[in-house]
């Protein structure tokens, strides 16, 4: 079959260490299924991935990608849920359980025209969705699903920050923000981000760093150092920064003071569960919300997807059809 491998690391140009060509087809253990791949999203862990960063040297090769939606060897269409964990190890949560990974990790992953998953990781795909739509949403779209609506702990009427427009999980909390109500407020480095961010349903876009209309409840962090310091200053007393990336660099001041004068709470989040992507895709069926591609491209034609990533060059998702 087709795919698109890490063959080396390379911190500084992480495209040398891509390789596109034949692989074995997936070989399918007890109690999992082989899904044909008919769309697969890209996400910055891939970049990550071939910067050397949660992935060990001796995996090498292994095929990259996250995210899929597909069709199962019954003929079901699904979305793919990219946690390989056990539930009952992390207190009912898989994303919890110690020894858990993503696809693309321990396990080859989905930028491939086959994948092998565990058979719970399965989720049915409304019909409602298209394939390269459900294929935006087990990473990014339910990163963003979860600091939302679980670990943010908002009430209706609430209000966000969202700290850089652009990426996919920046898109998916404006437009899910959006939809439940919240008063949205983003943050982008260029006008053109910024303007798309109003047309997704942001209320409001501001320079990095600027003075925001109102204190919020929460704000959502993926940048990081870069941005953190504005982070604590625009939430309200008692107000709550959910954390799930920090590309810019992870170690910022972390103002103490600002943190327990105000009672502040910083709370992690990564990914989420199987339950919460089955919710997650419901969810988009009732509102019509629809995630934000930035392209399609052929499998095929991987290495431009990863290079835009790379220089920055996206809004939205991209977007793989093998």
């Amino acid at each position: 079959m087709f795919a698109v491998t890490a063959s080396r690391f390379d911190g500084d140009n992480p495209l040398n260490g891509l390789t596109l060509g034949e692989r074995p087809d997936p070989e399918v253990p007890e109690g999992w299924a082989l899904v044909t791949v008919k769309a697969t999203a890209l996400n910055h862990h891939d970049l990550w991935s071939l910067k050397g960063v949660g992935l060990r040297e001796e995996r090498l090769p292994i095929v990259l990608g996250c995210d899929a939606a597909g069709v199962d060897e019954d003929g079901n269409e699904v979305i793919v849920h990219s946690v390989i964990g056990d539930p009952d190890r992390g207190g009912g949560d898989e994303t919890l359980d110690p020894k858990r990974s993503l696809l693309s990790e321990s396990y080859d992953g989905t930028f491939a025209e086959k994948v092998a998953v565990p058979k719970r990781n399965l989720v049915p795909k409304p019909a409602e969705l298209s394939f390269e739509e459900a294929a935006c949403l087990p990473t990014a779209w339910l990163t963003a699903y979860r600091m939302l609506f679980d670990k943010a702990g908002l009430q209706p009427g609430s209000s966000v920050l969202v700290q850089g427009a652009g990426g996919g999980v920046s898109t998916a909390l404006i437009a899910l923000g959006s939809a439940a109500g919240y008063r949205m407020y983003v943050t982008g480095r260029s006008e053109a981000k910024r303007k798309r961010a109003l047309e997704l349903g942001a209320d409001g876009v501001f320079e990095p760093g600027a003075r925001l209309p109102e204190r919020v409840d929460a704000v959502m962090e993926t940048v990081g150092e870069a941005t953190w310091s504005h982070s604590l200053k625009s939430l309200r007393p008692g107000g709550r920064i959910v954390v799930s990336g920090a590309t810019s660099g992870q170690v910022p001041p972390a103002e103490l003071n600002r943190v327990f004068f105000l009672q502040l709470s910083v709370v992690g989040s990564t990914m989420g569960t199987r339950e919460q992507l089955a919710r997650l895709a419901k969810f988009l069926v009732k509102t019509g919300v629809r995630p934000k591609i930035d392209r399609v491209l052929p499998l095929a034609r991987a290495d431009e997807g990863f290079a835009a990533m790379h220089e920055g060059e996206i809004f939205g998702k991209i977007v793989f059809t093998p």
